[in-house]
């Protein structure tokens, strides 16, 4: 791990204080979730869902960089408010700048979250992510299969 990356806390208390932008945020996403990335317009809906721009709706976002420097990875947590049904929690994004990859900082954000956040923590990865091993070496499982089906 890098001791010169630092993670700031985003949360909807303390957002406008941020020394990013949501837009920021929402570009280093969609540039670097590469093909697992989603629409720009969506990225920004789930950013207003953590940030409490949305009633009843929260969560955090966690920003790596070097002082003064770029954005190097980001990770967008929800809270779900379904402690009685799923995990309380789910990690929607996590993503790294593909030059600073493999600097130990996607496993620092998933481990800040994972502290951060109150409760289980859910997350969705398609089967060919590479990431999935670093979710299961943090202790992540299987525990079903997900079924959609879109309309």
């Amino acid at each position: 791990m890098n001791s010169a990356v630092t993670i700031e806390t985003i949360t909807p208390e303390n957002h406008r204080e941020a020394t990013v932008t949501q837009d920021d945020i929402a570009d280093f996403l969609h540039a670097h979730l590469d093909r697992f990335r989603d629409p720009r317009d969506q990225i920004m809906k789930c950013l207003d869902y953590a940030l409490g721009k949305n009633e009843c709706r929260r969560g955090f976002i966690l920003v790596a960089s070097e002082k003064n420097g770029p954005i190097l990875g980001v990770s967008v947590m929800l809270d779900t408010g379904m402690s009685q049904f799923v995990p309380e929690n789910l990690l929607v994004y996590i993503a790294v700048d593909g030059k600073t990859r493999g600097r130990g900082i996607g496993k620092m954000l998933m481990e800040k979250a994972i502290q951060t956040a109150n409760g289980d923590v859910a997350l969705h990865v398609e089967p060919d992510n590479p990431a999935r091993r670093l979710y299961e070496r943090i202790g992540f499982t299987s525990k079903y299969v997900e079924m959609r089906l879109k309309k």
